[in-house]
């Protein structure tokens, strides 16, 4: 006797082990099919008996238009449908595939950067979402599924229903997200391992708070910190090996190092050791005694500015700049260079990481300043020590991993001081505290303050571990928590 194939297994569990309920179904998904795919021809496409039995039994494979009616139908590619259905022993997901299709897409239509894919190759254990990198991120992808979801109490919950195929979704082994969706009404996105948590401990519904939905803040995260720790995952042991290298180049008041010199690093990879020796090269060159120091920030887009709000190693060295500075002194400023055509040209979602990290220098007593004239776009970033030194920091220029310099030259300092007073002087915030400055920055990024607040608010609240879970050790969400916190304790009108 020929075993099972998928196909036979999955029609049998939709009521269609008969041929007529089968023929229903496959020409009520094949006019669908033709709307949802955009392919007219397939509202036609119909099976005879004599095939449908061919197929079951794996004599003949579907091709063409029925093909991809068929797999439009179950949500698994042809190949896979064919194959002996004991060989994995799979829980399928009891969704629609077309449900899962139409949630993708209308993902994938707002977010320039996203590619979400419902249906894996492997029947039934998950899909696959990318994200694609723009300027250095390298680009990720991440185990996904799509539930049904209900809301109940306020709440956004997955029936138990699901809780078997969730459960083998979300091995310990292997990052992945759940996805629920309503409809047309959004999803919401939940870290494996923390439905994998709360299945341990309740077996009736699965909950996602309804400040995880998947919109312009929750995607901006999702992106960024996915990209950012799956790249410091994979060059962890190479980062620890290149970190040892650098005690000769401390004493060195310039260098700099060429991207080619350390190929095996991803871009993020490349960014962090770069922002990590220029944060240990602006410490050791500062002066004690230094009062006010004043940050030189370049931001063209919402990957740059991600890297504060991700990396472990910022809360670090804001400490060691604490202990560095005079004690009572007034607090660093921090002019950030934001070239108008970069951020009006980004996405929503991008602009707001750009505007979170504003609003993180402002929660660490920092009065910022908005620099968008073209003219300054090519300078790098430096720490002016007013009447006294220019520290030289760049990290984000693509060519290479750092370019760091040191001056005393009063010529020099006197030109840097004149750029930061210009900065001060135009800049596109204004305002005496940090919720002025930030309200006018929301409005220069086009970006509705209300509902940033009230998103800021919800997630500062509830928390994100719940939606961001980090694997890798250099990269941190406790600063991103009070930052969210910080900006939700502004009034809203």
């Amino acid at each position: 006797m020929r075993p099972r194939t998928l196909l036979r297994v999955l029609l049998t569990e939709r009521g269609c082990g008969h041929f007529a309920t089968f023929e229903e179904e496959f020409t009520r998904s094949a006019r669908q099919a033709a709307v949802k795919l955009n392919r007219p021809d397939l509202a036609t496409v119909t099976a005879s008996q004599a095939t449908w039995k061919r197929w079951l039994s794996g004599d003949q494979t579907p091709r063409s238009d029925a093909a991809a009616v068929l797999e439009f139908m179950l949500g698994v590619d042809v190949e896979t449908l064919l194959r002996t259905a004991a060989e994995r022993g799979v829980v399928l997901p009891e969704i629609a595939p077309s449900t899962a299709r139409d949630a993708a897409r209308l993902l994938n239509a707002r977010f320039d950067t996203s590619h979400l894919n419902p249906m894996g190759r492997v029947p039934g254990m998950e899909g696959v979402w990318h994200l694609e990198g723009q300027r250095f991120f390298d680009g990720t992808s991440v185990a996904v599924q799509i539930y049904e979801a209900t809301e109940q109490d306020g709440r956004v919950v997955i029936g138990p229903h699901h809780h078997a195929h969730i459960q083998a979704l979300t091995r310990a082994t292997r990052r992945a997200l759940v996805l629920g969706t309503l409809g047309d009404d959004g999803l919401y996105a939940l870290d494996a391992a923390h439905a994998r948590r709360q299945l341990a401990v309740t077996v009736e519904t699965l909950p996602i708070s309804t400040p995880y939905e998947v919109d312009d803040l929750t995607y901006g995260l999702l992106w960024a910190m996915l990209n950012l720790d799956d790249s410091l995952s994979a060059d962890d042991h190479a980062l620890h090996a290149e970190q040892q290298m650098l005690e000769p180049l401390w004493a060195q008041r310039r260098s700099a190092v060429a991207r080619a010199a350390i190929p095996e690093l991803t871009n993020v990879g490349s960014v962090w050791l770069g922002m990590y020796f220029c944060a240990e090269h602006i410490i050791r060159r500062l002066d004690e005694d230094t009062r006010a120091p004043v940050f030189w920030t370049p931001v063209r887009t919402g990957e740059e500015a991600a890297v504060w709000l991700f990396f472990a190693s910022w809360p670090q060295f804001r400490l060691a700049l604490r202990e560095r500075l005079a004690d009572g002194g007034p607090a660093p400023e921090r002019v950030f260079c934001i070239p108008e055509g970069d951020s009006r040209a980004s996405q929503p979602y991008e602009r707001i990481l750009i505007w979170l990290t504003v609003a993180m220098m402002e929660r660490d007593g920092q009065t910022t300043w908005v620099c968008v004239e073209p003219q300054y776009e090519r300078i790098d970033g430096f720490v002016l020590a007013p009447g006294r030194r220019v520290i030289s920091a760049n990290w984000s220029d693509s060519s290479g991993i750092w370019q760091v310099d040191t001056t005393d030259s009063l010529t020099d300092v006197s030109t840097y001081a004149q750029v930061v007073d210009h900065a001060r002087r135009q800049s596109v915030t204004s305002g005496g505290t940090s919720e002025e400055r930030l309200r006018s920055l929301a409005d220069h990024l086009d970006l509705d303050w209300d509902w940033l607040v009230r998103r800021c608010r919800e997630l500062g609240a509830y928390g994100i571990a719940g939606m961001l879970r980090p694997r890798s050790r250099l990269i941190g969400v406790e600063e991103l928590e009070r930052v969210l916190c910080f900006a939700g304790e502004f009034d809203a009108d």
